[in-house]
């Protein structure tokens, strides 16, 4: 019987699927929740094409050695049988090796406990086109990777790299700050077991689901949707990370900015953003976000941004830089700041915005920042009162751009209570 790929390949990965067919990409990063079927996807991907390219081989990584025979290397062996083409491969199981009989392509595994181990790898003929980091979130970051990537993407033209794992809990997460990076050469896709065939998993298994939702809806969507629900002390619910568009820009009208200074090994950050309060909604869509930027540069680097020489609100507690700036042709004006008006200033963007949109091409640390930031827990696990003054240079910016609304609301807020004690 003709095996389809589409019997295999749940519908969510077709286009995908087309992609590498195509050659349009060379990094898969395919993430999500359990029975997603991304690591199926994966697998099947990596034999299809192998036995399309008598030049491809593969080479598969987990994080430690020993988890590999009873994850990623039974994974594939599913792959050739739900193929049908189990009479091709030769199976190696120490040292774990998959070689295809035809013409000797191989496919090997490694642990990445030390991943220079990489650079002795080698292969007779052929070269590795497709790499494989299964449970991408074991890793401790993306050094690893690159090590092994550096090594291996040699000798051939075209390479498939997959990355596949379920996402952490923690927002702070590298992996979960890496799939907001865009780069050309990169497809990041998010997947559940929702768009799966039921008959594929089983009702045992949407059933599970079904009860931990009932029972713990965040686990559940950690665990089974693949979200980064975060520790429970996340700040901003609000942010939506996406394109900008030009056409968007082009009607922008109500520009407000925002400046932070660098501090020895801080970085400058300036924001414009445009702020629609009817709809109570926060387009941040330019930024300059740099360390060690002397200030002729800073100017020139942010003017080219502000073509409109529009109001920039800065950290009051540089006189002389904001004089620098305004010298050299800006229209710096210092924040008010005052008591209590960093919690205030974070519970206005938190609460009274409904949106805070944020283009993650333009302004890579401002995505960053915002979908990450989060309160931090003391030695009992309770979380702590005050808002932690680390990684926000951007949300800084942000919020002196907008402190002349937020001074109007405190003025709302006093006037309201005088009226009530009258």
């Amino acid at each position: 019987m003709e095996i389809r790929l589409s019997d295999i390949i749940a519908p969510q990965f077709y286009e995908i699927h087309c992609d590498i067919m195509e050659g349009r990409h060379t990094h898969y990063k395919l993430y999500g929740g359990r029975g997603s079927t991304k690591s199926s996807f994966a697998s099947t991907e990596i034999i299809f094409g192998m036995m399309q390219d008598p030049n491809a081989n593969a080479a598969c990584f987990r994080k430690v050695g020993n988890t590999l025979a009873e994850s990623v290397f039974e994974q594939l062996l599913w792959a050739i049988e739900q193929l049908g083409v189990s009479h091709l491969w030769k199976v190696t199981r120490s040292p774990l090796r998959l070689t295809y009989k035809p013409t000797g392509q191989r496919i090997i595994f490694r642990g990445c406990d030390d991943p220079n181990k990489s650079k002795s790898i080698k292969i007779r003929n052929g070269y590795f086109k497709f790499i494989w980091f299964e449970e991408r979130a074991e890793f401790d970051s993306d050094d690893d990777e690159r090590k092994i990537l550096q090594s291996l993407m040699r000798g051939g033209d075209k390479y498939v790299v997959f990355y596949t794992w379920n996402p952490p809990k923690s927002l702070n997460s590298w992996v979960n700050q890496d799939v907001l990076k865009v780069r050309d050469d990169t497809v990041c896709s998010h997947s559940t077991y929702l768009t799966v065939p039921k008959g594929w998993l089983g009702e045992k298994f949407f059933k599970e689901a079904n009860e931990l939702k009932k029972e713990n809806r965040i686990k559940y969507r950690n665990e089974y949707l693949g979200e980064a629900t975060g520790t429970g002390g996340k700040v901003f619910d609000n942010v939506i990370i996406r394109e900008i568009t030009d056409a968007e820009i082009a009607v922008f009208d109500k520009i407000k900015q925002g400046l932070d200074f660098g501090f020895a090994a801080d970085p400058l950050a300036f924001e414009r953003t445009h702020y629609n309060k009817k709809q109570r909604k926060l387009y941040i869509f330019a930024e300059v976000y740099q360390v060690n930027l002397k200030t002729q540069k800073a100017v020139e680097e942010i003017k080219k941004l502000n073509p409109d020489n529009k109001i920039i609100t800065a950290d009051s507690e540089e006189p002389r830089s904001i004089a620098s700036f305004n010298e050299l042709g800006l229209k710096v004006y210092a924040a008010k700041k005052g008591p209590g008006s960093v919690d205030f200033g974070m519970a206005y963007l938190s609460d009274d915005i409904d949106e805070i949109i944020i283009d993650p091409v333009r302004c890579p640390n401002a995505a960053r920042e915002f979908s990450s930031y989060e309160l931090e827990r003391d030695k009992n696990g309770n979380f702590k009162g005050s808002y932690p003054d680390k990684d926000n240079h951007s949300i800084d910016a942000v919020r002196y751009a907008l402190e002349d609304e937020m001074i109007r609301k405190k003025a709302k807020i006093r006037n309201k209570a005088k009226r009530g004690l009258r």
